[in-house]
């Protein structure tokens, strides 16, 4: 468990604002650092064969300008790649999306740092009408990227191959996420988030990533 929360600890949340094609926007936005050189974290972050193994399979057009889908059903377009700093993509989810283009967006900017290491900076931006946010807040996806992102330091250490919903399941994997929700709800605050709200938003991304056991 120490290792697990360990990661936790290693990422930097802030929630923010920007903008997206269909307007403004709010951001979650994580840095952390990789003991590993930027181009093997591009590599794992780019190459359908390694992206497999900590997030899940893609299918697409893979390149600038074309388009690709996850297994587990996110997809867009490929908006931006700057081998080996940047990556930038729309980010579609749910049976809905596709009537809403425009509004979410992802983006990975690589830059490498002391002894061979690399820092990661993810910034996700979302339509400020975003459905979810009432409820959930910047946990919505906050919570999702940081399980991502320690998939991707397990993977970046060992190559483990990683079962996200054992995981998930598992009492590490739910104090993971009750504690990610948790550190989302201070960035919300921080960032000037109504605190009723907040509180209310915490306990809905907790009960959606670890629900009480029956």
């Amino acid at each position: 468990m120490k290792d697990v929360l360990d990661e936790l600890a290693a990422v930097h949340r802030t929630m923010g604002s920007g903008t997206v094609p269909a307007g403004e926007a709010y951001t979650v936005e994580l840095r952390r650092r990789y003991d590993a050189e930027i181009d093997d974290v591009w590599d794992a972050i780019t190459n359908p064969g390694r992206l497999r193994r900590w997030l899940n399979s893609v299918s697409g057009d893979l390149r600038l300008g074309g388009t690709f889908q996850l297994g587990s059903g996110e997809h867009g377009d490929i908006l931006l790649c700057e081998p080996p700093h940047l990556l930038k993509v729309s980010w579609l989810y749910g049976p809905d999306a596709d009537a809403w283009p425009g509004t979410s967006e992802v983006e990975v900017r690589l830059s490498p740092g002391r002894g061979g290491a690399t820092q990661l900076e993810l910034i996700h931006a979302a339509f400020i009408e975003e459905p979810s946010f009432p409820t959930y807040g910047p946990g919505a996806g906050g919570v999702g990227w940081d399980l991502a992102l320690l998939t991707l330091a397990r993977f970046l250490t060992d190559g483990e191959l990683s079962d996200h919903e054992e995981f998930e399941r598992s009492p590490e994997g739910r104090e993971f996420s009750r504690r990610s929700a948790a550190a989302w709800g201070q960035a919300h605050l921080a960032a000037g988030g109504e605190p009723a709200h907040v509180a209310a938003a915490v306990e809905a991304t907790t009960r959606f990533y670890a629900p009480d056991e029956s």
